[in-house]
């Protein structure tokens, strides 16, 4: 704001005035050509400036940076900030503001990454997150879609999930979430120890399971995909049905290997390695055990109790003791 306050100069100085100053020593060259001169008029007045608020020069350069930033960042909340939450995290902090709701309070870890953590899911969502992530156990997941409160949340937010089962929690979210949101199913083929390093070469399965027509809904949904796309992974897009079926194979593998390994009680011994297979029965257990509970729909079906007792029996009469497998290396 400028205030321009008139004066009365009593000096018969012949010389004309040359410049305009100011209060903050900004002088600019203004050539006074309309006033008066002393020679017709001794009493002549002059504008002293008084610069309340001064201006300052515009970062464009700045300005245009930080808008480009908003047009390509998304605000994501992670729920369930486990181990693999935490391992997303960390690429997705990069160019993304990221928020976090877990059942442990991981609120100093989360601080220590620059992940806003919060207890309340009521608090989280009123953040107003673009994508929401759902990064919790399969046995979890139904129980959790039913305490959410969608009601704080804009009408068109975007549900994701990363469950290695992809019918399963495309029923679900199609059965809990308002009609008007948005559903993408991911499933990315690794974790923390085989991405440890890198993503480039690794396969992400997706499904564009609810998408709505309108651009900003579109682009939204592709920004999340490009976090995969640009760090170099192998982009996948199949239907949820198509994967479980691909996938059958492979989990019924691992959770059948567990469920027998859990049959015959193993135990670890004082002479195992790093690379026994122990370290990998061991994860086939509790995984499968969990898992075992869950419905997964699809064509994913586990062997039943007494499936695993025929097995079990059959193996044995065959003389195969697994136990003599525990310092085998992998």
């Amino acid at each position: 704001m400028l205030i321009f306050s008139p004066t009365t100069i009593r000096s018969v100085n012949p010389q004309p005035l040359p410049y305009l100053s100011f209060s903050h020593s900004i002088s600019l060259p203004l050539p006074l050509t309309s006033l008066p001169t002393p020679s017709k008029s001794p009493h002549f007045p002059s504008f002293h400036i008084n610069c309340i608020d001064a201006a300052q020069p515009f970062d464009y350069e700045s300005h245009l940076k930080n808008r480009y930033i908003q047009s390509t960042s998304l605000k994501i909340a992670i729920i369930g900030f486990g181990n693999f939450g935490q391992f997303l995290s960390k690429t997705f902090l990069r160019h993304h503001t990221l928020l976090a709701h877990s059942r442990t309070n991981y609120a100093d870890l989360a601080n220590h990454l620059g992940v806003s953590f919060y207890a309340d899911p009521h608090d989280l969502f009123e953040q107003h997150p673009d994508v929401v992530l759902l990064s919790t156990s399969i046995l979890s997941t139904e129980t959790l879609l039913q305490k959410l409160p969608f009601q704080r949340l804009r009408r068109n937010t975007l549900f994701v999930d990363v469950l290695s089962v992809k019918e399963f929690p495309r029923n679900l979210f199609l059965k809990y979430l308002p009609p008007d949101f948005d559903i993408l199913c991911t499933h990315p083929m690794f974790g923390p120890e085989s991405g440890k390093t890198s993503w480039a070469g690794l396969p992400f399965v997706y499904d564009k399971v609810r998408i709505g027509d309108e651009e900003s809904r579109i682009k939204r949904c592709d920004k999340f995909l490009d976090i995969f796309e640009k760090e170099g992974c192998r982009m996948v897009e199949m239907s949820c049905m198509e994967h479980d079926k691909y996938a059958a194979g492979s989990q019924f593998v691992t959770h059948t290997m567990g469920r027998v390994l859990e049959k015959f009680g193993l135990e670890s011994s004082p002479i195992n390695t790093k690379g026994t297979l122990w370290s990998s029965w061991k994860g086939w257990i509790w995984h499968s055990s969990r898992l075992r509970r869950t419905c997964l729909g699809g064509s994913i079906r586990f062997i039943g109790s007494n499936c695993l007792g025929i097995i079990m029996e059959r193996w044995r009469r065959r003389g195969v003791w697994l136990s003599s497998c525990l310092a085998m290396e992998v």
